[in-house]
C-alpha cells in the first residue's frame, strides 16, 4: 500500500506518526520510500536525530529515530515499541457513495471510528460512481495516523446490494439505517448485538421500496432507527458507528 504526502495537523511541540509499509522490530533499521522521505525531510523538517512514531498495520507502534540517508532518502533506528499492535472490533461500514467531499468525509470519519473494513455499496440511488479505492486507502492512512489507530480499514471494491446480499454470510449481522422510522431505536437494538457485524447507509435518497423488502426479508438483517430526524447519510454514518462503539464495540471499559 503506497502512502501520500500530506499536510500535517500534527503541532511542533507532538511527535509526529506515521505509517510505513515496513518491517519494525527494535533495534533494526528500515528505510522510508522517497515519499515518505520527502515528507519527513521537507515538508516537517526534521533532521537526523529527531524521534516519530512509525506503524506499519502488522507489528504495532515503535519509537524511531530518523538519519537522513542523503536528500531525498531517510532511514529510521526502531527503539522501542510503543504500543501492540490490535485490531479494532470486527465491524463494517458500508455506504452508498456521495459527492466527492463527502464521501472523503465518510472514509476518514469511519477510520477515526474504528470500522475494520468500508464498502462501497450500489444502490437504485446511489449519486456517485466515482470510487477511486487508492484514493481511499490515502485517506484511511492519513486518519489513523492522527487518530492512533494501529491498524488499517480494509477497503473493497464496489459491490451492488443485491449481488452483497446474496453472498452474504449469515454469521455477520447487518444493520441497515432506515429513514422510513419503521426500524427499532438504535440503542435498543446495539445492546444485544456484538461483533462480527455490519452497519449499512443508504445514498441521500434512501432505499428504494424494493431495497428495502430484500433487506427485510433477510434473517441476518435488521432495521435501525435513527430517531425522528431525518440526517444525511454523512451524518447517519458517524451516529450509527458511534452508538455501535458505545454500546457495544471498544468504546466500553472491560
Amino acid at each position: 500500500m503506497q502512502n501520500f504526502v500530506r499536510e500535517s495537523h500534527v503541532p511542533k511541540t507532538s511527535k509526529i506518526r506515521i505509517y510505513a509499509d515496513v518491517d519494525l522490530s527494535v533495534d533494526s533499521v528500515a528505510e522510508l520510500n522517497a515519499e515518505q522521505s520527502h515528507y519527513l525531510l521537507t515538508v516537517m523538517r526534521l533532521q537526523s536525530g529527531d524521534k516519530l512514531l512509525v506503524f506499519n498495520n502488522r507489528d504495532g507502534e515503535f519509537d524511531c529515530t530518523l538519519t537522513p540517508k542523503n536528500k531525498k532518502s531517510a532511514l529510521l533506528k526502531i527503539n522501542s515499541k510503543t504500543r501492540d499492535f490490535e485490531c479494532v472490533p470486527d465491524i463494517w461500514l458500508m455506504f452508498a457513495p456521495l459527492k466527492k467531499d463527502r464521501t472523503d468525509f465518510v472514509v476518514e470519519k469511519a477510520t477515526e471510528l474504528g470500522a475494520s473494513r468500508i464498502v462501497p455499496v450500489i444502490t437504485r440511488f446511489t449519486i456517485s460512481d466515482k470510487i477511486k479505492i487508492e484514493r481511499w486507502q490515502a485517506q484511511t492512512i492519513e486518519a489513523a495516523e492522527q487518530s492512533r489507530r494501529v491498524d488499517l480499514p480494509l477497503i473493497s471494491e464496489p459491490i451492488a446490494l443485491n449481488k452483497l446480499l446474496t453472498n452474504w454470510d449469515s454469521n455477520r449481522q447487518l444493520y441497515f439505517m432506515d429513514e422510513t422510522g419503521a426500524g427499532t431505536d438504535i440503542a435498543s437494538t446495539f445492546a444485544t448485538s456484538q461483533a462480527p457485524a455490519a452497519i449499512l447507509v443508504g445514498p441521500e435518497g434512501g432505499f428504494s421500496e424494493e431495497e428495502l423488502v430484500l433487506l427485510r426479508s433477510k434473517s441476518y438483517a435488521h432495521s435501525v432507527s435513527l430517531g425522528k430526524r431525518i440526517l444525511r447519510a454523512e451524518t447517519a454514518v458517524v451516529a450509527a458507528l458511534s452508538c455501535f462503539q458505545a454500546i457495544c464495540g471498544d468504546w466500553k471499559k472491560e
